[in-house]
This record gives structure tokens, C-alpha cells and sequence, in this order.
């Protein structure tokens, strides 16, 4: 067998050692090749059967990965053992965990099957993007999260029936995570884009709430002819805070807001803004003006991003409820039994969580030795 270097490397037996697999501990000899030049070692049944340094078969370390994004690591070690009767330590456990997490973020990025599975898949392209909060080591962080995918388009609806329509389910999903600020994952969001060819997309709908870095960083990656929706659920929070403000808890509070929402929804944001700015000419009470001002302002600022009653007639989405739910199902796992994570690690184990999330760990470990 030739080394790397060109050179011919001699045979040698190595001692058996303990491999871990999905039926225990198993002891097996195999031969390796050492180069007389370099001293370079290969072990050609290791590389064969998916085996590297951590001496795990590659579908114990799926097992594992899998019930890891369930429990609590501290809990895994006894699930595994109950439900396939793997017994490992909790040191290995972690240690595959994150072996795992930095392969599935290489293969997040570089993987061509997912860029042909998107491509190939019914519907439109939705982007959306959330942020959650994470306890570190350097303290309480905020994982971005980013939720890319396809849904063909709703029936059309009319604005008193945005509640109660059904969305198609995805038919395709990619997620990502990342512990970074807003340039280095505009740049990210940049990267995918183009890989996906969205690039100047049309299609493509971009559906968040309404934090400023998400549609700054939107205007500078993302198609320049893509739709932007502001999440309809926001926009309702700012409506309910303003009439608690003026109306206090209570029933009147909750049916002046249930209504302007309504009304919103009928006539987009620059109409209704215009509605709204007329009112508060003619109110004198201070609190009120003041609670009105409060919600205009942050009205003006999305004005461009409120045209639901135009997306619900196309069938499209008003809500950024995939990303919400993304962000509730990795949060809590990350949040398990008070977590406190490395940055490096969390991001590694967050790549195994969006896999799960989206849909793609079969397609990810299909591509692992058997």
C-alpha cells in the first residue's frame, strides 16, 4: 500500500482493540500500514467501516446523536443502555456528540445533495429568522437560527379568514445555526442564498419579526426582488400592548385590539398608518396620544413589510410561525436540566438539532459507512 508521500508503507498487525457498535463492546484486530519514510500510519478497514480515533461504529454514533437530541446527556447514558443496551460512558457520549456536530456543520455547508434536493423540490422559497437566548460560559448569548424552505401556495383567502386557512406543510427544510453577530450571519444568510440560487429570486419571501438587524441584514444579502413580511403575531403584540395601555386589563383592551389587527390586515400598512395618524389628530387624552405614538412609530418602520391582505390572496404566508416553532423545540433542548455550553460546542450540538429539526439526519447518516 503507498503512503501519501508517495512512498510504499510496510505491513504491521495491530493489537485488538475495543470497538463500540450498536450490540456493545467488541474486540477486533485489523491490519495497519506504517510509511518508512514518514512514519505516517493507515488503518484501511478503519477508513473502510467509518471508524476514526473515537473507535465508534458509525451507526452506535447515530444511536447516540439520536438519543442525545431527546435527553439530557446526563439521561442519555441511561436511555441508551435501556432502550439498545449501549454502554457508554458519559465522556464518550459527549465526545461523539461533538465529533458529530462539526461534521454535520461541514456538511450543512458543503453537502451538493441538499442543494439538489431544494432545487428539486414543489413550491416557493421562505426565509425566515429568530433568535434565542443560550446560557455559555461567557454568559447568556443569542443563537441565531435560520429556517429555509419550500410550500406550494395556500387557497386564497380573505383578510377576516387569516386565522383559520391551512398552510401546505414544507416540502423541504434546511436550518442553520450560528453564536454571531448580525454581519457575520448576514454573510452566512449571503452564502446560502446563492447556493440555492436565490440570489435574485423573485419567489422568495422573507418572514420575521421585527428586529431591525434581521431586515438590515435582508436588504444587503438577500434578492433585491424579494417579498418581505413582517410576522402578523408581532404586529398583534404591539397592537394588544398599545390598547393595555390606554385601555388598562380587560375586555374592552383585548376587543379594540382584536379589531384594529382585523383592520390592518384589510387595508396593509401605509392605509392603515394613514388611518392611524388621523386618529391621533383628534385625541386629547396625553396617555392615549402617547401609547399611539409608541405603536405608529414601530408601524412606520415596518410599513413596507404589512401587505397581507395582497399575500393572503396569492396564498402565502403572514406569519413566521416554522421559525417559532424551530426555536422552541432547539431552544428547550439546549436549555435542558440549566445548560451551560462553550460557544463551540453549542453551535456544534445546535448543527445536530437543526438536522433533526428540518428533517435531514436520514439523508445526513445514509452517507456514513455502514
Amino acid at each position: 500500500m503507498n503512503c501519501s508521500c508517495g512512498r510504499k508503507s510496510s505491513y504491521r498487525c495491530v493489537t485488538p482493540k475495543h470497538l463500540l457498535t450498536t450490540i456493545g463492546h467488541i474486540q477486533i484486530g485489523r491490519r495497519y500500514y506504517a510509511c518508512r519514510t514518514c512514519s505516517a500510519k493507515q488503518t484501511p478497514w478503519d477508513l473502510w467501516a467509518g471508524i476514526d480515533a473515537l473507535q465508534v461504529t458509525p451507526h452506535a454514533r447515530k444511536v447516540i446523536v439520536t438519543v442525545c437530541t431527546a435527553w439530557s446527556f446526563d439521561r442519555a447514558h441511561d436511555k441508551l443502555q435501556d432502550i439498545c443496551h449501549i454502554n457508554a460512558s458519559d465522556d464518550t457520549i459527549e465526545r461523539v456528540c461533538q465529533h458529530e456536530g462539526e461534521e454535520a456543520r461541514k456538511w450543512l455547508r458543503e453537502n451538493h445533495r441538499t442543494v439538489e434536493s431544494f432545487e428539486q423540490a414543489p413550491g416557493e422559497p421562505e426565509f425566515y429568522s429568530d433568535g434565542l437566548k443560550i446560557n455559555t460560559t461567557d454568559g447568556w448569548r443569542e443563537m441565531r437560527l435560520n429556517l429555509l424552505q419550500k410550500r406550494e401556495r395556500a387557497a386564497p383567502a380573505e383578510p377576516e379568514q387569516w386565522k383559520d386557512r391551512l398552510l401546505p406543510e414544507a416540502s423541504v427544510r434546511l436550518a442553520s445555526c450560528a453564536i454571531a453577530d448580525c454581519r457575520l450571519t448576514g454573510a452566512m444568510w449571503k452564502q446560502r442564498s446563492r447556493r440555492m440560487g436565490l440570489e435574485n429570486s423573485a419567489e422568495l419571501s422573507v418572514i420575521a419579526d421585527g428586529a431591525p438587524w434581521i431586515w438590515e441584514q435582508a436588504k444587503q444579502r438577500l434578492s433585491p426582488q424579494a417579498s418581505w413580511c413582517v410576522d402578523v403575531y408581532h404586529v398583534s403584540e404591539d397592537l394588544h400592548q398599545c390598547a393595555r395601555t390606554m385601555f388598562g386589563e380587560g375586555e374592552a383592551a383585548r376587543l379594540w385590539a382584536e379589531v384594529e389587527l382585523q383592520e390592518l390586515i384589510r387595508l396593509s400598512g401605509p392605509r392603515y398608518i394613514k388611518r392611524l395618524e388621523e386618529r391621533m389628530r383628534s385625541t386629547t387624552d396625553p396617555e392615549h396620544l402617547e401609547a399611539l405614538e409608541a405603536l405608529r412609530v414601530y408601524l412606520e418602520g415596518n410599513k413596507d413589510r404589512m401587505w397581507y391582505a395582497d399575500r393572503l390572496k396569492e396564498g402565502k404566508p403572514i406569519g413566521s410561525g416554522a421559525i417559532e416553532g424551530a426555536c422552541k423545540k432547539i431552544g428547550t433542548r439546549l436549555k435542558l436540566n440549566s445548560a451551560r455550553w462553550r460557544l463551540r460546542r453549542a453551535e456544534r450540538f445546535g448543527a445536530l438539532l437543526c438536522l433533526e429539526y428540518a428533517g435531514q439526519a436520514r439523508d445526513y447518516w445514509s452517507l456514513k459507512a455502514a
